[in-house]
């Protein structure tokens, strides 16, 4: 599957992509085993996510999962014959399926409509902003099977507070974050009834994907590499996103849009 042929030469087996109005909605869609990936998967959803960078017509991104049960379980166990671990071989999927690992640098919008837990934070430590049904879970198992939690929860850390990134790791399976829980942290930005999470999640894609795209990618570059700097070197950064993403055209028709009176009815939340 080669990115460079675009969203429509991909055979996908284990995900659905649908694109309208700008906004790219990308669901797992391996329900039977909890939308856990396989290495089929793995491979789909990295060429996935640079189709999706190279394509012009999309400016922002949904990512959700098929059923209400889970929206990822990380690896499918089944999957794997048999666990050998190799510390000079061990190569670490979540460098495949994170949408920023695969330099996808448009809105990334995950609507998480049950569990998720484990390999699952790979793609949700990439995403920009998370949404989550009422009734969604959040938990890593890894230490429970006898498994170092390391890259997920290091994901977490940029989101959460290290003691609750702390606490979640050592529980492992034997307690679960809830979506309420998760919004208070600063994991979730907004939790809706299950059968509002899809639209919701749309709906703000839809607004990230309405605003001029040379500004929402360079706003998006600062924001996320600013995350891991001291204050004074995430300024100096910022200023050189701010030239990157800054032309004259582009203010020119910001004033003429403010002296038109252009001014969208802001959704109050």
């Amino acid at each position: 599957m080669d990115p460079d042929d675009g969203l429509q030469a991909l055979e996908l087996t284990t995900l659905a992509v649908e694109v309208d109005g700008g906004v790219a909605t990308v669901t797992l869609d391996r329900p039977d085993v909890l939308n856990s990936f396989d290495p089929t998967m793995v491979e789909e959803i990295r060429s996935v996510w640079q189709a999706l960078r190279a394509d012009p017509e999309v400016r922002a991104v949904v990512l959700t999962a098929r059923g209400d049960r889970a929206f990822c379980t990380g690896i499918d166990r089944s999957s794997v014959p048999e666990y050998h671990f190799d510390q000079f071989q061990y190569e670490d999927p979540g460098k495949l399926i994170g949408p920023k690992s695969q330099g996808l640098w448009k809105p990334v919008v995950a609507a998480v409509n049950g569990m998720a837990c484990g390999g699952a934070f790979y793609m949700l430590g990439e995403a920009d902003v998370i949404l989550a049904a009422e009734h969604a879970t959040f938990f890593d198992p890894h230490v429970t099977f006898s498994m170092v939690a390391a890259y997920e929860p290091i994901l977490l850390l940029r989101r959460m507070p290290f003691s609750e990134v702390l606490r979640m790791a050592l529980a492992g399976s034997d307690e679960r974050i809830s979506a309420a829980t998760a919004q208070r942290l600063g994991l979730v930005s907004e939790v809706l009834p299950a059968e509002e999470l899809l639209a919701g999640a749309q709906q703000l894609a839809a607004t990230f994907a309405a605003q001029p795209p040379l500004a929402v990618q360079a706003t998006l570059r600062a924001l996320w590499a600013a995350k891991d700097l001291p204050g004074v070197q995430a300024t100096d950064l910022g200023n050189v996103f701010l030239q990157l993403g800054t032309t004259n055209e582009a203010l020119r028709e910001g004033q003429d849009g403010f002296q038109a009176g252009k001014r969208p009815k802001p959704r109050i939340r």
